[in-house]
């Protein structure tokens, strides 16, 4: 701003001293001139008002012109960049969804009891200015030296995955528009995930996908993860959506059974695609469980098997399929869920085995993966007794997550938590609990928390009582923007 104002003020003094070099010729040719002076004041004096009145018609000629250049030329809504044709999230059955708001937005109260309104959100977005670090990413700083720029909350924010309904606090979100922009700016979280209720046509996810991608560019410098759950068969958000027309991909359990690791790789490969296609990045599969309980009915399908080896070959080639479409593999349930009964949805489940019998067969996929660079495995709310001395489930343990996934494993990637809503978690923590115990225990990312802000606040709190070290933070946050770049740079 100082140059610029020196160079203004140059140009004003320039312009000053020219006028006043004008001004002395002009009295000298005056003088030179003589009599025929009064003659030329007198036609100039004659002259004014029709170069007056020539002057004001072009001018009017010129704006009207500009006017028309203008509507001509005015940008096509449809024509916009990928995330700025929708305006805003839309509450289902209110006037924008039947396309009598402009806005998005529910002057009525859509927004269910106890979650932000849009403009709630944007005075918050406001107050958390303030915290953050106002720093610009060049794009090509290190993961070091962003994670140096950064503030606490800034960092705590990303550790987390959660839905877009628990970003904006809106019922269902389908859209990116302002109300998404401004909760970023508020919590620039680590990623989104998405359901079958946000996914309604291709068009549509492009839209939304490409837009939330635009705003995290913008305000952060950094891609989200933006995952889905795809992993064939049964579990597949876009594969089984009519609307898509998918090629139907079947379970894995048929695959296992005819032990065709070629097909396994085209699972991945194809998977990848449309997801590449529609906006993600990274996918919660493929399932390495091994399916050692023949009374699990939870896995029955989505498992390649009972042997150790097989589910291992066949889930690092689902994965490797992935990873050629630009798809961030999650290998999942750490520490196997093929041992267990129950359904963590509902409530603990456990496996009843030691170290040494889970090493001679669930831990197999794992290790595998761990040993070929895996980028991301999920750890579930599985209770290990036999191992861990107690009931704490898998994802908030760090005798299963830092001794033996990062210590016995060897694995230096990525952990994020099955979601923490489930009842297994949700029955014994709270989400401020939970999102602080994981942290502790070794995880990177907490994924879909009960009560986003409640977890949100509980990891900045204890940060700053010091019940978890800044350090720690800092492991967690280091891989995660070390992914994110190399994500960036694909």
């Amino acid at each position: 701003m100082l140059e610029e104002s020196s160079r203004e003020t140059g140009n004003r003094d320039g312009f000053q001293n020219r006028g006043r070099e004008q001004l002395r010729a002009g009295r000298e040719t005056d003088r030179k001139r003589g009599g025929s002076r009064s003659r030329r004041r007198r036609r100039k004096k004659s002259a004014a008002p029709l170069l007056i009145a020539v002057i004001l018609a072009g001018v009017c000629l010129a704006g009207a012109g500009i006017a028309v250049h203008s509507l001509l030329n005015r940008p096509d809504p449809e024509s916009l960049a990928p995330g700025t044709a929708v305006e805003t999230e839309r509450f289902p059955g209110d006037e924008a969804s039947s396309g009598g708001a402009e806005n998005g937005a529910d002057e009525n109260g859509g927004s269910q009891a106890g979650q932000n309104t849009d403009g709630q959100t944007n005075q918050d977005a406001d107050d958390q200015t303030s915290s953050h670090s106002g720093q610009e990413t060049t794009g090509n700083s290190t993961a070091e030296e962003r994670l140096a720029s950064m503030t606490l909350e800034e960092k705590a924010a990303q550790l987390f995955i959660i839905t877009p309904e628990a970003l904006t606090g809106y019922t269902q979100v389908t859209q990116s528009g302002e109300v998404t922009r401004k909760a970023l700016e508020q919590y620039p979280v680590g990623g989104l995930i998405y359901f079958a209720d946000n996914l309604q046509t291709p068009d549509q996810v492009k839209v939304m996908t490409a837009g939330v991608q635009k705003y995290a560019e913008e305000l952060q410098g950094l891609p989200l993860f933006l995952a889905v759950d795809e992993e064939g068969g049964t579990v597949a958000r876009l594969g089984n959506n009519e609307a898509f027309d998918l090629p139907q991909i079947e379970d894995m359990a048929e695959i296992g059974a005819k032990k065709d690791a070629k097909r396994a790789r085209e699972v991945g490969t194809t998977i990848g695609g449309y997801l590449r296609e529609y906006g993600f990045n990274m996918d919660f599969a493929p399932d390495a469980d091994v399916l050692t309980n023949e009374d699990n009915q939870v896995m029955a399908k989505r498992s390649f098997g009972n042997d150790p080896e097989l589910v291992a070959e066949l889930s690092e080639q689902t994965a490797e399929g992935l990873r050629e479409q630009g798809i961030m593999p999650v290998f999942k349930h750490f520490p196997g869920h093929g041992a267990t009964a129950e359904d963590t949805h509902e409530g603990f489940a456990v496996a009843d085995r030691t170290l040494e019998e889970l090493k001679q067969s669930e831990l197999v996929p794992f290790a595998r993966a761990a040993e070929n660079g895996a980028e991301c495995i999920m750890a579930a709310h599985i209770s290990v007794p036999k191992i861990t001395g107690d009931d704490t489930p898998a994802s908030l343990s760090s005798v299963m997550l830092t001794d033996v996934l990062r210590g016995e494993l060897g694995f230096d990637g990525l952990i994020v938590t099955d979601a923490l809503n489930m009842g297994a978690v949700t029955e014994h923590y709270t989400s401020g609990e939970a999102a602080v115990a994981a942290l502790k225990a070794g995880a990177d990312l907490l994924l879909m928390p009960e009560d986003f802000a409640d977890a949100y606040t509980g990891v900045v709190e204890a940060v700053n009582s010091g019940e978890i070290s800044e350090d720690r933070l800092d492991q967690s946050v280091l891989r995660i923007l070390e992914r994110k770049i190399e994500m960036g740079e694909m």
